[in-house]
């Protein structure tokens, strides 16, 4: 964003004729003292340059800057590494992998720019896939190509680069290797009791903030420069209020003198405390961690840091800093550590077996934290960052394994190829039922297959992509621009780091599932997804779908026990396994049928397509006849307790 401040139209002295520009850092009418006086209004600039254009509140689009020399023509931040003849472009293999995976890209031949030799097949080690014989017409850029021609053909996915996510928990008593450590590095610490009640502090002051109310909106009048007042006064107002709350008499004297830098490092703590709750708990601050981050979002602006003279932002605690700080990385490292950051469950396990599994973990929690305990790194501290990799793990299990659980089901109750029947076909045909793709019964399980498989990736390393979507929110290089989305007002700003890492997380999920059907586009920084963090936003509700589908199957067998509920299946269904079987194929054909949007390109076959089908089908639950059976089994909503 421009230091140089501009005067809207009629708020300027009348006759002047000077047009000389005014910047923050030389205008001694805009400052901090001024901003938080009695007046604020009277700080428009005069003598500052009108600009051609009339001030709407909308932030103005930057002019377009070349892309630097050495990178990637896609991503822009990643260095290029090979050079694609027939475009001319350079890209780093993640970007040419997707931009050249189908269509008539896909023959264009490469040349490295590095010193790795170029492949015959013109992909840099990418396999070639074979077109169709006959298939020749429906070569089109993928540029050019709709979601809706994408859907209609089946690929081969090759392996194209190496891809950062981690896989699987090593099991108990395996040697854990680097898993942890690299797991560590985007895993927050848990809260203590005396950062809990600072906690409850934040979310208090942001419960009765109107900041987006007073930031995010358009109307006659408002420029940068009023804008940005705003801003800072909402920001002193919620730091002052949190500063009196913790310590009165400090809170008094900010309220004197406005020195708000002496007080930074408690600020940062505090707004540190909120992101890394957040992070641990997705179901909590569901409507105060958006006004948290688009707050620090603004903190982050030049103007403002330098108006406050601190930043409000630091970095999340996380277990791998903790240790890395006192030099106990080992502590990783240690193949006691699965034992003590196992989750214990007792879901089909005698009492006798959890006990014993109680008494283990806790026995290798007190060895670890003695044996790494040391000065500066308590017992308990040591304690506290091995039961937030437990916490990781509880995470894992509530979000992650209901994806899981469902590729059981699907593949328990659906041939991969062919239907027995008509109830057991999970095909679908545009325009029948609300769906808006086409596809056979075999299309239909495989595509149902990845998106269950790319939802668990996903879940997997969401606290890495967590950690990745604060880093482009909070960036002070990628500037945000207010935006009707045509779902309000919004603020788009482009998350390249979040992306990269979907792009990652995508490859691996095709790789393991062999086929791709339907599109790979990944909404990011457009009118379908905003900004990082209503994709995050998105990815968590995950488990709100999944997990009352599957508590509902799984207490489906234990309702056919009673006698007048059995006979209700028995004569609704004909058995326990045909209820099950109904439930599981309106879901895989419905809550995977391209429907939830008007149009292809919002819904359709693409990534988060996927993910709005499926919440237009939870939408229709209560019309569906197996619908009772949800209630008998103790539903209350996707968005209820489970």
């Amino acid at each position: 964003m421009s230091e140089t401040l501009s005067t809207p139209p009629g708020l300027g002295q009348e006759n002047d004729k000077t047009n000389a520009p005014t910047t923050l850092s030389t205008a001694g009418a805009f400052s901090l003292e001024n901003i938080l006086g009695e007046n604020p209004d009277a700080i428009e600039h005069p003598g500052v340059a009108l600009p051609q254009e009339s001030a709407t509140g909308w932030d103005q689009e930057e002019t377009e800057k070349p892309i630097q020399e050495g990178y990637c023509i896609e991503c822009e931040d990643q260095p290029a590494e090979v050079l694609c003849e027939a475009c001319g472009d350079p890209y780093c293999e993640v970007c040419f992998a997707a931009q050249h995976r189908k269509g008539s890209r896909k023959q264009h031949t490469v040349k490295p720019l590095s010193d790795k030799k170029s492949k015959p097949n013109g992909t840099n080690g990418i396999s070639e896939v074979s077109s169709k014989d006959g298939d020749e017409s429906m070569k089109v850029d993928e540029a050019d190509s709709g979601e809706e021609e994408e859907d209609e053909d089946w690929e081969r996915v090759p392996g194209a680069f190496v891809v950062e996510v981690t896989g699987a928990q090593p099991a108990v008593g395996a040697r854990v290797g680097e898993w942890f450590v690299e797991r560590a590095k985007f895993i927050p610490v848990r809260l203590t009791l005396p950062e809990r009640k600072f906690l409850r502090l934040l979310e208090a002051a942001l419960s009765v903030s109107e900041y987006t109310d007073k930031i995010d909106t358009l109307g006659f009048g408002l420029s940068k420069a009023k804008r940005i007042v705003h801003q800072i006064r909402e920001l002193c107002a919620i730091m002052s209020g949190l500063m009196i709350s913790a310590d009165y008499k400090r809170g008094q004297e900010l309220f004197t003198d406005r020195d708000f830098q002496a007080n930074a490092e408690f600020y940062q703590t505090v707004f540190e405390l909120g992101r890394r709750h957040k992070i641990m708990n997705p179901d909590k601050m569901r409507t105060t961690y958006g006004k948290l981050i688009y707050l620090l979002q603004d903190s982050q602006m030049p103007e403002v840091k330098e108006l406050l003279n601190f930043s409000c932002v630091s970095p999340i605690k996380t277990v791998y800093s903790v240790l890395e700080e006192h030099n106990v990385l080992d502590l990783l490292r240690d193949d006691l550590i699965t034992i003590a950051t196992k989750e214990i469950y007792s879901e089909g396990r005698s009492r006798r077996d959890v006990q014993k599994d109680i008494k283990s973990k806790e026995k290798a929690i007190e060895i670890l934290s003695s044996r790494y305990a040391q000065n500066g790194l308590s017992q308990e501290k040591v304690r506290q960052c091995l039961y937030s990799i437990g916490d990781n793990h509880a995470f894992l299990r509530a979000n992650r394994d209901p994806c899981e659980r469902m590729i059981g089901y699907l593949k328990q109750f659906f041939h991969p190829t062919q239907a027995k029947d008509s109830n057991s076909s999970l095909a679908i045909r545009s325009g029948k039922g609300g769906a808006r793709l086409s596809h056979d019964h075999s299309k239909q399980y495989a595509y149902v297959l990845q998106s269950l498989t790319l939802w668990r990736e996903i879940l997997h390393d969401m606290f890495h992509l967590w950690s990745l979507a604060e880093q482009d929110l909070l960036s002070e290089n990628v500037p945000y621009r207010l935006r009707d989305t045509g779902q309000g007002l919004n603020r788009v700003q482009a998350a390249p780091k979040t992306s990269r890492m979907m792009h990652n997380i995508l490859h691996k999920a095709q790789k393991s599932v062999g086929t791709w059907i339907g599109s790979s586009v990944i909404h990011m920084g457009d009118h379908n997804v905003p900004n990082a963090l209503l994709f995050i936003d998105k990815y968590t509700q995950i488990y709100r779908i999944l997990l009352p589908i599957c508590n509902t199957l799984s207490q489906i067998p234990s309702l056919a026990t009673k006698p007048a509920l059995r006979s209700y299946i028995d004569d609704e269904f004909g058995s326990v396994e045909n209820c099950m079987r109904e439930i599981l194929g309106d879901f895989f054909r419905h809550g995977f049928d391209g429907s939830g949007a008007d149009n292809f390109f919002d819904a359709g076959s693409c990534i988060d397509g996927r993910l709005t089908s499926a919440w237009n089908w939870c939408s229709s639950l209560e019309k569906k006849r197996y619908f009772p059976v949800f209630l008998l089994s103790g539903f209350i909503g996707f968005d209820g307790e489970w």
